[in-house]
Order: C-alpha cells, then structure tokens, then sequence
C-alpha cells in the first residue's frame, strides 16, 4: 500500500460534486489541507540497531529478508488509521520499526524470538498493514530496539481436505490471494472485510475479524477449526477436531491475541464450495428504528442472507452522492438496506422470499437489485474516500461497537452525542454491519473539519465515544481489535481479574516481554 495513505494509488478517487457541497454546506470545508511531506522529504528516528544485530539476523533468514533501510521501515511504521495518516503528513522525525525481518517458516520464526528475547529486541508481527487501531505502532516498551516481524513469505494454501471443507492457509496470504488459490479448486473461504484486498489470513485470525459476509459464513473466528503458534516459549498446534469437550478451547487464547502472545502462522478453516448463484436485493425502511426491527425479524427468523446490512439516514444520503459516480442505483429516502444471497438456485430463491416476506411484514419497500450490486461494487473503497477527505481538510474516521438488540437504540444515540459534543458541527453516520439472534454492530463514520491539532481533537472525541460506549453497554470493539487505541477500556471491559490472566498468560508465552509492546493488555 502506499505509504501515506490507503491501498493503491491508481484506485484513488476525487470527491464527487455532491459529496464536496456536503462538506462545503455542513462542515464549512471548502479548500484544501495543507500536503504532508514527499516521500524524499521523509525524516524517521535512525535505526537503533547495531551492525552486529542486523548481521545475527540475517544468519538466521538469509540477508536479502533483513533490511534497516528508511524505504522498508516506513511502510511498516503504522498501520493505515487517520491518526496514523496525519502522523505521516508530519514534517517531524516519525517513528518506525528499527529493521524490518521476513522468516521463511516457523523455524526462523522460533529463532528470531530466540534471539530477540536474547538481546532485548521487541517484536511487531506485521501482515497486511491495515490496523486501524495502533495495533501496529512499532512500540519498543521497556526494550532497545523494535523489528517489524513481517510475514509475507508464509503464503501458501498448505492443504485442502475437499472431503471435510477445511483449508490450511498460510498466515501471510492475503485475502485475495487466499481466495485465488483456493477457486482454483472450485472453492471459497467467503471472508471479505473492507480490509480484505490487503490484510492477511494471520491478522484475521489475531484480530478476530468479521467480513461483510458474516450474516451467511460466521465471522472469522467461527471459520478456524485450528492454528499453529510459535511463541518464545515453544510452538503450539491447537485444534484436533470440529469440536471437543478437552478443557478449555486454547485457540481462543490467540484469536484476537493481536501477536501479544505468539506469531500465528498457519490457520485451518472452515471453506465452502464456490456457490452457483447470487442475488441481490436493496431496501428502503422510513428511518433507522424501523430497518433496524426487521433485521432484528430476519436475523431471528434465519432466513439467511449471506449480507445483510442498514445505513441511517445521514450515512444513506452520503451514499447516495457515492453511487452516482459508480453507476447509480434508484433515488433513496430514509435508510437503504442491502441484502445478498448465495447458494444453488434453489436455496437462494428460497432464502431471498424469506428475507422479502419479513422485510415486507416489518415496513420494508425493496428498491430491486441495482443499489445492493452498487454497494458491493464500491465496499472495498470507502478508505480511499478517507483519503480525499483528508485532502480537502477534513477529519473522517471510524470506530465500531456492538451490543444485544434492546440497547442498540441507546448506545446508538450514547455515541452519537458523544462525539458531536466532542466535534462540534460534525457528520456522523452510523450503519449496522454485522447482525446476530441477539444483537448486532454499530459502525460509526466522523467527518468533521480537520482544523487545527486535529490529532488531539479526535483523540479527545475518541475517549468520549469509548467511554459512552461502556457506559451505554457496548464492547468497545466489535471487529477493528484492541490494539494501543482500545487497551484504555480494556480493564472495564473484561475486569480486573480478566486482565490478570492475560498478563499471566503473557509472563508464560513471553517471558522477555518481547511480543508487540503497549497492545492488547492493560
């Protein structure tokens, strides 16, 4: 990706007319931010390692797959958050990862740890390079030096047991890549997070990640049914069976770890044969309340859908101005919802008249199949608008939460006030992304006028929001992780003891505490 700013470089858009006189009338933003420094032009902290580090690096991974260069080391500063991206338009000395390693499997894995933990040196394992909360920040904690542990080269489909539906993927592949590999064989893994064209099987795994998918295929910890872990203190091959009564189910202990607690390398899944038909559908609901009840019907019903999603009406009229410039779709009032099904003919027909019979029943009008195939068209750019954002001086930025469907209305309102009181005159959109029997997520979208230190305006507004959300009975992340931005509310979130057997977990796995510093654990 580029290194100050999202995805590729040739995908990046302009605001469209209408999305710019939104701004223009709601924001007061009518100009452009002032550009952050060119690539030549970037100044990071020189590399605090020494020669004889680099060199017991490279014995172990070959010398082509350890590198000190600033040209490596920046991309790996960060992960792609706004902070992270002003962070990049500073004209000040930024941080990055001293080195950057690349091991080839699990062994140099085991004896970079080694030395690592021998000579005082953290490390950061590094996937896609798409956390959006500080999960990547090259964090040295109490030790010398920091190394970006980044595990592109373990990106193979290492197995396909057709017979039972599994796949063991390696954990460098990237989602595309992943699925790629796996069509060939007629098959589909079916997770596709916003992040999905640049993050990893691994960071899937350590974030407990959910895809747009996730009303049809689970969320990707639903998916894994084993993983292979090398910590400083030994490798671990955890999964036997589809299910098992043998104590506590030890996988849980890395999914969602965020490489606090050992280097994911492989991961078995759960895949699916590459379905025959898919269909589409777009609703209309008079307002978020109403859409918001006839997901709950559906979802409870299990009319299954393979996505199921609902925009409030700020969030709708965004959209609207997007979809025009991608091919357009019907005029939308109130809160457009997009469903998507998949499957053999037979089971699609069958699930789509069970989702329009109870969308029908709860107030729904169905706009036909044009918006939904616009939604899926453009899901994967949203972040590229950030950028834009960005460049014409405004602050956008997201975070996510979830709860049970009886207090969805008032953590909605909770956050909502939470970071207008904190921004003043912001736009905040808000959308529900993942549905459960019982509850569902909220995903919240802020723009506001970037202004001046707009680094401490949103981690001002930020803190707001985490706290409304606690207050408001939600967890504090649904889907984005933990990282350095959630670890805060991480005690309020699990309780005290909760955090004392993470440390201690940690202090067993990782000794030297030499696994992604500041992250995860309070």
């Amino acid at each position: 990706m580029k290194w100050d700013a999202w995805g590729d470089p040739a995908l990046a858009k302009e605001l469209p007319p209408d999305v710019k006189g939104l701004l223009a009338a709601a924001l007061g933003i009518t100009g452009d931010a002032a550009p952050g420094p060119a690539l030549d032009e970037v100044r990071l902290h020189p590399s605090r390692l020494a020669a004889d580090d680099l060199a017991a690096l490279a014995a172990l991974v070959g010398e082509a797959h350890v590198s000190a260069a600033d040209a490596d080391r920046l991309p790996r500063a960060g992960g792609k958050s706004t902070p992270d991206l002003l962070r990049r338009r500073s004209r000040d000395r930024q941080d990055a990862p001293d080195a950057v390693v690349l091991p080839g499997g699990e062994d140099e894995i085991t004896a970079v740890l080694a030395l690592c933990a021998e000579r005082r040196i953290a490390v950061v394992p590094f996937g896609g390079g798409t956390s959006v909360v500080g999960g990547l920040d090259p964090e040295r904690g109490p030790l010398r030096a920091v190394v970006s542990l980044d595990l592109r080269r373990l990106d193979a489909l290492i197995d396909l047991d057709e017979t039972s539906g599994e796949a063991v993927l390696g954990a460098g592949l990237t989602g595309p890549a992943a699925e790629a590999l796996l069509a060939e064989r007629g098959w589909e893994l079916g997770h596709y997070p916003q992040s999905f064209r640049y993050a990893t099987i691994g960071g899937f795994a350590a974030t407990r990640s959910s895809g747009q998918d996730s009303a049809g295929y689970g969320r990707f910890d639903d998916m894994v049914r084993g993983l292979r872990v090398v910590t400083p203190a030994g490798t671990l091959d955890l999964g036997r069976a589809p299910a098992s009564a043998a104590g506590p189910d030890l996988r849980q202990l890395f999914l969602g770890s965020e490489g606090t607690l050992g280097v994911i390398t492989a991961v078995r899944l759960r895949v699916h044969p590459l379905p025959a038909l898919k269909a589409y559908e777009a609703w209309s609901f008079p307002d978020f309340a109403t859409g918001s009840a006839a997901l709950r019907a559906v979802e409870q019903q299990g009319t299954g859908p393979t996505v199921i999603r609902l925009s409030d009406e700020a969030e709708t009229m965004v959209n609207l101005a997007m979809t025009e410039q991608i091919g357009g779709a019907p005029a939308v009032s109130g809160c457009l919802a997009v469903t998507v099904f998949e499957g053999s003919a037979e089971q699609v027909a069958a699930r789509q008249e069970l989702t329009r019979a109870a969308l029908l029943a709860a107030g729904g009008t169905s706009l036909g199949e044009a918006p939904a195939r616009a939604w899926e068209h453009g899901r994967f750019n949203a972040p590229y608008l950030r950028d834009s954002l960005l460049d014409a001086g405004a602050l956008c930025e997201t975070l996510e939460t979830a709860t049970s469907w009886s207090r969805l209305p008032g953590l909605r309102a909770a956050v909502t006030e939470a970071l207008t009181g904190a921004l003043p005159g912001a736009l905040v959109l808000c959308h529900i992304s993942h549905v459960y029997p019982t509850g569902a997520s909220l995903y919240f979208t802020v723009v506001a006028a970037l202004g001046d230190e707009p680094l401490d305006r949103w981690a001002a507004a930020k803190h707001a929001a985490g706290d409304a959300i606690l207050a408001a009975g939600g967890t504090i992340t649904h889907h984005h992780a933990v990282g350095a931005d959630h670890r805060p509310w991480m005690t309020a979130e699990i309780g005290d003891l909760g955090v004392r057997i993470l440390r201690a977990v940690k202090a067993e796995l990782d000794p030297a505490g030499i696994l992604n510093p500041g992250k995860l654990i309070p």
